[in-house]
């Protein structure tokens, strides 16, 4: 069977084209229709059918060449149905091997190939991990497919929720709300946006993700509304705070469908971990669609998270590092940023007038704690695991994250082992990043594009952005994530007595499964689909399919 190869290119490689001059050439202006019928006639001869027949072949790929976008195809079965995709064409394709499915979200670009000038030990650090054949596959059930009419035509029930936190937080409490509108089968109105007491940040939904494309994506599974409707505007909501943890689609029906039927309006807050990781099957392929697909980052957050991306990745390969260095941090986990007494101090203090912000196994001093790998690296660990890892001394490396405390002297390690050292106040221009000044998921947004279309990403802590990130990758083909085993290193790091060739090969074997290889969602209890979409969300194809 014939093989259908695609080459990815950099977005920035592709010429734009207004879309009328496309128009122009597909449309052209009707006149003289007599004179058309005379021409029309003397198309009867040889030669006239061989100049149009030549015409249509230089149209047509002209259209090609300029509508084509250096996209992924993906098996998603699922979404042909809410598509309109002639059913003849999807039949064509599917006998062909393979449905095709233009990813809405941003698409990552393509990691680089490996240079056959970089050593070995280089190209080691570069090198992908097998994915194993897993491809993006969302394939609703029958029953599942049946029930969406029904539900996006009732106009009953309104959800509406209230998410808070920094940006993946507020992304994994959107995807909650989603399921959780299916669950009770209920429209969901926009979520409402808590102002951020750390950052100030008083984002609105639309002003982070893309409405239209949200309400579009999903418009097969929950009823998507900006507002509640006329008719519910005066209803009181029943307010419900105390929802316990990881609680099952059945509890949520137990306790809530009742009074919902009666009022018409719900109204949650503080979902952050309410609902289950443990759920039916079209549930998980759900959460994956909403956070994969229907999250999609408002377009001038794209615009420049895409640019930067652009400006690394047109260099080579790229490593990101998510640094988690800020004051804030360092109060949480109770730990302490190693920058010297005058620095640790003033976290110790910190920790004291606020011990709420603790989170948190208060009881374990800070040595404990960073023992059992509750503590996030440093930039000086940091780059000891990186040049564990082989990275070269010339890797090109995009920090993400806030302000470190310490400022310049936190990341002195980073800067003096590798030079190319830049983040988005570096890499942008003044007036790119000015209208996301005073917001704060903005700018994470900014940083999780960046660290989407990396080659390498390693977070230097867990965290909201680390899991997203990790599912995000192996969605999108298993792109490199190191995950700091730092349980497990930690004691060879206080080991002096250790050589260097040992303490490189004992982090390499440490780190064998840890390189953003396939890992199975149910192989762990409490694993969540979105940081392990396979095998819910994936699929296993042979190479030869």
């Amino acid at each position: 069977m014939a093989k259908l190869s695609l080459i990815s290119i950099p977005a920035l490689m592709v010429p734009s084209v207004p879309a009328n001059a496309i128009a122009t050439l597909l449309h052209s202006p009707r006149k003289g229709q007599n004179k058309a019928s005379q021409y029309w006639n003397k198309l009867h001869n040889s030669t006239s059918w061989l100049l149009l027949l030549a015409l249509f072949g230089c149209v047509s790929m002209l259209k090609f060449v300029i509508t084509w976008h250096p996209r992924e195809i993906i098996s998603d079965a699922c979404y042909q149905e809410n598509s309109n995709v002639n059913p003849f064409d999807a039949e064509r394709q599917e006998k062909m091997g393979f449905i095709t499915q233009l990813v809405d979200f941003p698409v990552p670009l393509q990691p680089h190939s490996l240079d056959s000038g970089l050593k070995e030990t280089e190209r080691e650090f570069w090198r992908q991990p097998d994915s194993l054949g897993y491809k993006p596959c969302i394939d609703f059930s029958v029953s599942y497919r049946k029930a969406s009419p029904r539900i996006m035509q009732q106009n009953r029930k309104f959800l509406i929720v209230v998410v808070a936190g920094g940006l993946n937080q507020q992304r994994n409490q959107i995807v909650d709300a989603v399921v959780i509108a299916r669950i009770l089968e209920a429209a969901l109105i926009l979520p409402i946006m808590q102002v951020n007491v750390i950052w100030g940040d008083n984002s609105e939904f639309s002003d982070i993700f893309d409405v239209d494309h949200f309400k579009d994506t999903l418009k097969g599974d929950v009823r998507i509304l900006s507002s509640l409707p006329s008719t519910h505007i005066m209803t009181r909501p029943v307010e419900e705070k105390r929802t316990p943890l990881h609680a099952s689609p059945q509890w949520f029906r137990t306790h809530y469908l009742k009074r919902f039927n009666r009022e018409g309006v719900l109204l949650l807050r503080g979902l952050d971990s309410r609902l289950s990781k443990d759920l039916p099957s079209d549930l998980q392929k759900l959460r994956c669609k909403v956070a994969f697909h229907a999250l999609k980052f408002a377009a001038p957050i794209e615009a420049v998270g895409h640019k930067l991306a652009e400006r690394m990745w047109g260099q080579g390969p790229y490593l990101a590092l998510h640094l988690r260095l800020e004051k804030d941090v360092w109060v949480r986990t109770g730990c302490l940023p190693g920058l010297g007494k005058k620095y640790d101090d003033e976290i110790k203090l910190e920790r004291i007038l606020k011990p709420n912000l603790l989170t948190g196994r208060s009881n374990m001093s800070y040595e404990e704690r960073k023992l059992a790998g509750l503590c996030p690296l440093n930039a000086a660990e940091v780059v000891r695991l990186l040049k564990a890892f082989g990275a070269p001394k010339r890797t090109r490396i995009y920090w993400a994250g806030g302000e470190p405390f310490g400022g310049d002297k936190a990341l002195e390690p980073l800067q003096k082992e590798f030079s190319y050292l830049y983040n988005k106040d570096t890499l942008a221009l003044p007036e790119e990043l000015q209208p996301f000044r005073k917001k704060a998921s903005s700018l994470a947004a900014i940083d999780y594009l960046v660290s989407l279309n990396s080659d390498v990403f390693m977070p230097s802590h867990g965290g909201n952005m680390a899991h997203s990130l990790k599912g995000h990758r192996a969605f999108t083909g298993h792109r490199k994530h190191i995950t700091p085993n730092k349980r497990e290193m930690l004691p060879y790091f206080l080991n002096s007595t250790i050589s260097q060739l040992d303490f490189d090969n004992t982090i390499k074997r440490l780190h064998n499964e840890s390189m953003g290889q396939p890992a199975m969602w149910k192989d762990k209890k409490g694993r969540d689909v979105i940081g392990y979409p396979v095998p819910e969300c994936m699929c296993q194809q042979s190479v030869t399919d």
